[in-house]
């Protein structure tokens, strides 16, 4: 047994379904948790808008009846990533899904759909002048969403509908005093709040040494290629993500924890993961005009998943990367007691030709 595999056949002895999911606790006190994974398979690092990059749930300071649970999408943007500058897919679902019974399995689902409305197709600017409002015309390339939520196995119901989202920084001129501009998109209704849009890359990782074959540089001389010692580097600092965050009450999300009780009671424990969704085909056409558009079909593919931290991005080897991202927690165990397929074993041929 290969070294890789030992480790994680180990592993998996370990990390049970529910671990795979972030847990917070949320009756009293600050429980909260984090979770990151940026491009961490080879099909999602192909296909970043629906790349979830980090995953917070916590008690949220400002109203402790309340769990903040916001998820990150898209790594690395760069903030002068113009004249294009960055979205949602109008062709994904965003999902944020909440175990509250420790089975691994959603009790509480939100879900972000995204639509593009091109105000203005004469121009190649993403504005045309600043943006100091959600009515300001000089917004040209806008996207609107609508959040919706599933209990249990109820259909879902809308929360927040046609919602526009605030345009991304551009700069001093286009998009001048942007956190109040920001905050002018905060919506709120029902004892919920929400916001989704560009936010600034909060996790701290030092991936340009991490995936350096394993280096940390404050250890730098003691790694089997020794380097000088060295402060480690923020990675994600001056990068944006796209973010689809929501406040929503304890009492929703943990109906069972006791008021009062402490945070070590199991009923006030929840799993958190976050999920994206495709159609399973897109079809391209070209016009006579030679303009080419895009259409999705088909039923809904699982495509992205993130719950702890560095779990597909570390624990699991290149081959078994892209299935993690496809499957439920609650397979979890399968998926870390499989055999990976090895490329270079070619199944043996016959002589004699085929019948």
């Amino acid at each position: 047994m290969s070294s890789m595999r030992r480790i994680v056949r180990n592993l998996s002895l370990i990390l049970t379904p529910l671990v795979m999911l972030a847990t917070v606790m949320v009756g009293v006190g600050p429980g909260s948790v984090g979770a990151s994974s940026h491009r961490e398979a080879p099909l999602i690092a192909a296909d970043p808008t629906v790349d979830s990059t980090d995953l917070y749930a916590f008690v949220s300071p400002d109203a402790p009846t309340t769990v903040t649970l916001i998820s990150n999408w898209i790594p690395f943007e760069e903030p002068g990533g113009g004249p294009n500058f960055y979205h949602f897919d109008d062709n994904a679902t965003y999902y944020i899904k909440i175990d509250s019974d420790g089975n691994a399995q959603p009790d509480v689902t939100y879900a972000w759909t995204f639509h593009t409305n091109i105000k203005k197709s004469d121009t190649f600017l993403y504005n045309n002048g600043p943006i100091s409002s959600p009515t300001s015309t000089t917004f040209t390339y806008t996207q609107y969403y609508t959040v919706t939520e599933k209990l249990g196995s109820a259909a879902a119901t809308v929360l927040f509908g046609n919602k526009l989202m605030p345009p991304d920084n551009i700069g001093p001129r286009s998009t001048p005093n942007y956190a109040a501009l920001a905050a002018q998109f905060v919506n709120s209704a029902g004892g919920i709040k929400e916001f989704t849009g560009q936010r600034d890359d909060p996790f701290f990782v030092d991936v340009n040494s991490i995936f350096d074959l394993g280096g940390l540089r404050p250890f730098n001389s003691l790694h089997l290629i020794p380097l000088p010692t060295s402060t480690g580097l923020n990675s994600t600092a001056g990068y944006n993500v796209h973010t689809t965050a929501i406040q929503v009450p304890i009492s929703k999300l943990a109906p069972t924890c006791p008021t009062g009780t402490a945070t070590s009671d199991p009923k006030c424990v929840i799993g958190v993961w976050t999920t994206a969704e495709r159609p399973s085909v897109i079809t391209r056409t070209q016009a006579a005009s030679g303009a080419v558009s895009s259409t999705a079909s088909g039923a809904p593919i699982q495509v992205s998943r993130l719950g702890n931290p560095l779990v597909n991005e570390v624990v699991l080897p290149l081959a078994l990367k892209d299935a993690f991202n496809t499957i439920p927690p609650s397979s979890d165990a399968v998926l870390f007691t499989a055999q990976p397929p090895n490329p270079l074993a070619a199944p043996a041929r016959s002589c004699e030709p085929a019948s």
